[in-house]
């Protein structure tokens, strides 16, 4: 057995022993956080860090600098399960496993690429117990957003069908991060309702709707709800390109209204924090940033159930 192994088994162990002796069947808040926000920390501490500030989730999106994540030692077929194991023991569950697929993808070759891609983060997923695999709407060589014309949409809407048909079979859902080229309700909509297949859905990213597409969160969720299964949250200041993330509720995105709504429309997913430390590492460090959305989101749950 290599030393890597060894390492993570005995990590594995030492996790399950430590939890045996904390407070079981407290009920924890639906938040999560993605991995983007804390590239140089390993899995142990992920879980860990998540466990001890109150979080019900982690959202995969790189693990120590890897994106790949089917490549990455803690998920080889010879240690899922010991992976697994520590999720368990953590009390956690993985809400979302992140893929970097462009489904709009025009290139014939980079399309097949791009799809196959995807089924590795769904047979992964799988595997993980996870409920959904992102992927972009986007086509690659799309320089900066377009606003997408009648042949990426239904590049994009056939993608997602396909992805679909392949996850239904293995209880994952594939979701579309409104992103980029697919920022607006009509436009998600329209793909969404193309794509035909329950087992497509929607990772609202509420930042870019309301900073990209200029709509309030009343509007997305009116036309999105139903296809709404897992978020992406994030505050900042200024506008247009000179927008800066800040911690959550210092800005002029309208974080607070968007978990209101969403909470109040009835939504059974996470409420997931995305902090972009991997893209920008000038920012906060995770330590702080995502205690501290743990802290303010508290404060949003404890005034909508007063």
């Amino acid at each position: 057995m290599d030393t890597t192994r060894r390492r993570f088994i005995q990590t594995v162990s030492l996790a399950t022993i430590a939890t045996a002796f904390a407070q079981e069947g407290t009920a924890r808040l639906p938040i999560a956080f993605s991995t983007l926000g804390c590239p140089a920390w390993d899995f142990a501490k992920i879980l860990d860090f998540a466990n001890k500030n109150g979080f019900a989730a982690v959202e995969l999106r790189g693990l120590q600098g890897n994106l790949d994540l089917p490549s990455h030692p803690v998920f080889a077929a010879q240690n899922i399960e010991a992976t697994k194991r520590l999720i368990s023991a953590q009390n956690l569950r993985i809400g979302c496993v992140s893929s970097s697929t462009d489904v709009g993808e025009a290139d014939p070759e980079k399309r097949a690429k791009g799809l196959a891609d995807a089924r590795r983060f769904i047979d992964l997923a799988a595997s993980l117990g996870a409920p959904y695999v992102r992927v972009f709407g986007n086509s690659s060589d799309s320089g900066k957003p377009v606003t997408p014309g009648a042949d990426l949409k239904k590049r994009v809407a056939t993608g997602l069908h396909e992805l679909g048909e392949y996850s239904g079979s293995r209880n994952v859902t594939v979701l579309i991060e409104s992103h980029d080229d697919f920022t607006s309700a009509p436009v998600l909509r329209e793909v969404l309702e193309s794509a035909d297949s329950s087992h497509v859905g929607l990772l609202w990213d509420a930042f870019h709707t309301f900073a990209t597409s200029n709509e309030g969160p009343e509007k997305t969720i009116s036309s999105l709800r139903s296809f709404i299964r897992h978020t992406h949250l994030k505050d900042a200041v200024g506008s247009g390109a000179d927008r800066k993330y800040v911690l959550t509720g210092r800005g002029n995105i309208p974080v607070r209204k968007q978990v209101e709504l969403l909470h109040a429309s009835g939504y059974q997913g996470f409420y997931c924090f995305e902090w972009e430390k991997v893209w920008h590492p000038d920012l906060e460090e995770p330590e702080v940033a995502i205690a501290d959305y743990a802290r303010v989101m508290r404060g949003y749950f404890a005034e909508m159930k007063a």
